[in-house]
């Protein structure tokens, strides 16, 4: 575990042990980061915060949990990334909901220069797989980092085609090769590439992880390509989070009677640039100013959160009895309760610490199911 500059390896320590904690997200990490100072003393904070959301003996995750984990990642030859390190990702800690805590291998360095993100299915169609190989040959010449998720299909294929200005950002744990058949581009990747995890070591992959990996995929690139995808595929929810974060988001168009073809098509009906070759990603992105010309679906605002501050009983339990399971903004909480924005934030923060409250994009909350 390598320290950030004024990181004890004590903190570390405890920062991993806090994100690994029951019911910590990136929002509640990152607040009680700022409300204690320390993770260690929002480790401690955690079970009173816990019952004041009625969910009692709370546990902080197991020290010999988190010492496991470390020896795992330094057997694996990764290192830990921490939000506030001088190489975290710049474009990715915009990200509402960024990772705190992530592992890698290889050259971080990379991450730092203009990223493009391609996407696309995993059955895609041999003219796609080549198109994408080719695609993102072009790209890595001309000086892009090409970013996808290590899946069969396009991804893979935008890998190696890009191979060495590559990123792979996997769902799994980062000792974790998946697919089995990826295994050795998974490797090569993380040799002379780079391989970003945020699941711990260990961590096989599951239905959850992957909208988590796309938008750490999204979050790296200030361009998304669709090169083959259909309407309901995880590519166009890669799409979507790039397009939520202000990035451009491009797709290449393909024959209306081929269903690989329908999601980027349906990207470019609602917005998405429509691109063909190569040069057209280079001309949109060489000088990318954040104003994207594609219109496909707003830019969301991040929530604003403010300094935390406790609430009194009455005001915990009227925000409680505000909440149902319809996503409802935090903004508008603040507004019906009469409290202080810090109160709402407080009372929010107690509710998911004890499993009561989920987070979604854009500052809404619910009841979880």
């Amino acid at each position: 575990m390598t320290d950030a500059p004024k990181l004890s390896q004590d903190e570390a320590f405890a920062r991993i042990r806090l994100l690994r904690s029951a019911n910590i997200g990136p929002v509640s990490y990152s607040q009680l980061l700022s409300r204690f100072g320390t993770a260690a003393e929002a480790l401690e904070a955690l079970p009173d915060l816990a019952a004041r959301g009625a969910k009692r003996n709370y546990t902080p995750a197991a020290r010999d949990r988190i010492e496991r984990e470390i020896a795992e990642a330094r057997k694996a030859g990764a290192r830990y990334l921490f939000h506030d390190m001088p190489d975290y990702p710049a474009l990715l800690a915009e990200m509402e909901n960024a990772p705190p805590i992530i592992t890698m291998r290889g050259r971080i360095e990379l991450a730092s220069q203009p990223c493009v993100a391609m996407v696309g299915a995993r059955n895609a169609s041999a003219a796609a797989v080549k198109l994408s190989r080719d695609f993102a040959r072009k790209l890595s010449e001309a000086g892009f980092v090409v970013v996808s998720g290590l899946a069969r299909g396009i991804d893979g294929a935008s890998h190696e085609g890009a191979m060495p200005s590559t990123i792979g950002v996997i769902a799994s744990g980062i000792d974790i090769a998946y697919p089995p058949q990826h295994a050795k581009l998974q490797e090569q990747i993380a040799s002379e590439g780079l391989l970003i995890a945020e699941e711990p070591p260990g961590t096989e992959p599951r239905g959850q992880h992957f909208p988590k990996r796309n938008r750490i995929i999204a979050g790296l690139a200030i361009g998304t390509v669709v090169v083959e995808a259909a309407v309901k595929s995880g590519s166009l929810i890669t799409a979507r989070l790039a397009a939520e974060a202000g990035r451009e988001v491009m797709a290449i168009p393909g024959s209306p009677l081929e269903a690989r073809s329908h999601g980027c098509n349906h990207l470019i009906r609602e917005g998405a640039v429509l691109v063909q070759e190569p040069e057209d990603v280079i001309e949109l992105l060489t000088g990318f100013d954040g104003v994207p010309r594609s219109s496909f679906r707003d830019p969301v605002t991040p929530a604003d959160f403010a300094p935390l501050e406790e609430p009194s009983e009455a005001e915990t339990r009227a925000i409680a009895d505000m909440l149902t399971l319809a996503p409802v903004s935090v903004d508008e909480l603040i507004r019906q309760s009469g409290a202080s924005a810090g109160a709402v934030q407080m009372a929010l923060l107690e509710l998911e610490i004890a499993g009561r409250l989920e987070r979604h994009a854009g500052g809404k909350v619910s009841l979880t199911t």
